[in-house]
């Protein structure tokens, strides 16, 4: 990969070369050479001054011959793993990276450098060698350090740089014109929770529904599960997609995924949405607050249930089974028909019967509404 960046063509490598990478093998020889030549030099540099620690010997021409000998092998080996591997590693290294992460590396450097910069001035007035090692630490430290936090943080940074407009992602300069209804983006909760399918046959789901390639690849993965609830939960995803596809009353477009750069589902999800200029649907309560918080419109299923139950007033009389008794001593638990519970005061003794109630309180809750009733006189 050396060669090719530096317009070689690569050639089979010497042996011993396996380490060096794909470099072309007339390089790899000519830093052989000059490997030897260092060595050697090193090599009588160390006994220029009268023979060195062989100036007493009787055998000090053999001896230094064999240090010379030594040293220019050891050039001839270790120089490319100084130059050639390390140089290699870091171009394959900057390849592997897309585009946002180069870039957002390549200014997160530049950042810390500056802080290097400023930091270094008050630090280079202490006394050697603290002035002389410290700033240049502190550069490589705020260098390295900003560039990896950089690529950690880019989406979050090229959000916000969205949000001040300095940025716009490719297909999101102009969102589509509205044709009709929008393109409702579907998350896996939403499709793993079943009741999408029913939602889109009552027809109120008008649009086309967009499933993302990750979001099949997602169930895919929760399908192959050893666990056998979440691969019963990912057979039952795939299962209503095929449902969608084949009653036809929501049109269901496969769409691939269109945002390389950004590796987190939810993350594609929003990019996803904000190209479409469309809602997202969801139950997962994190994609919700961040779809919000960008301002997307969100289609929450759970929201939708519990919108569906009938109103209840206080004052208002129900019939309800008592099927358990509640947390307090005395209560009686049971249940409305769409799933809403009702507290009973004092009917821990009609259990397994139905009763009449009459409602004194209403409590809407995260997880949904409850009721508090007494029995009625009979």
């Amino acid at each position: 990969m050396l060669g090719s960046a530096l317009g070689a063509d690569p050639g089979p490598l010497v042996p011993g070369d396996r380490l060096a990478g794909p470099a072309p093998r007339p390089l790899i020889r000519v830093i052989r050479i000059l490997g030897t030549a260092i060595g050697i030099l090193v090599g009588l540099a160390l006994v220029a001054d009268q023979g060195g620690p062989f100036r007493d010997s009787p055998y000090a021409g053999v001896l230094i011959a064999a240090w010379l000998v030594a040293w220019g092998v050891m050039g001839f080996a270790l120089l490319p793993y100084l130059t050639v591997v390390p140089a290699g590693w870091i171009v394959r290294r900057v390849q592997e990276l897309s585009t946002a992460e180069f870039v957002t590396a390549v200014g997160g450097l530049l950042i810390g450098l500056l802080m290097g910069l400023l930091l270094g001035l008050p630090l280079s007035a202490f006394p050697p060698p603290l002035g002389t090692w410290l700033p240049l630490g502190v550069s490589i430290i705020l260098g390295l350090g900003m560039a990896g936090l950089t690529i950690a943080k880019r989406n979050d940074l090229i959000v916000a740089a969205e949000a001040i407009g300095l940025i716009r992602r490719p297909g999101a300069e102009s969102p589509p014109p509205p044709t009709g209804e929008a393109p409702i983006v579907v998350d896996t909760s939403a499709i793993i929770d079943g009741r999408i399918a029913d939602i889109a046959e009552a027809g109120f789901l008008p649009g086309t529904l967009v499933i993302s390639r990750v979001v099949l690849d997602e169930l895919q993965k929760i399908a192959d599960s050893p666990d056998a609830l979440r691969r019963n939960r990912g057979r039952r995803g795939l299962e209503i997609v095929g449902r969608l596809q084949k009653e036809g009353r929501t049109s269901v477009e496969i769409v691939d995924d269109g945002f390389p750069d950004i590796a987190e589902v939810d993350g594609k999800l929003v990019a996803l949405a904000r190209a479409r200029g469309g809602p997202i649907l969801t139950n997962d309560f994190n994609l919700n607050r961040v779809a919000e918080i960008q301002g997307l419109r969100v289609m929450n299923v759970n929201s939708l249930a519990n919108a569906l139950k009938p109103a209840v007033l206080p004052g208002e009389e129900l019939r309800v089974r008592v099927i358990q008794e509640g947390k307090e001593p005395g209560q009686g638990v049971g249940f409305l028909d769409d799933g809403t519970m009702i507290v009973v005061e004092g009917g821990a003794r009609f259990l397994d019967r139905d009763l009449d109630v009459g409602v004194t309180r209403v409590l809407q809750t995260v997880a949904g509404r409850m009721i508090f009733a007494q029995p009625r006189p009979e």
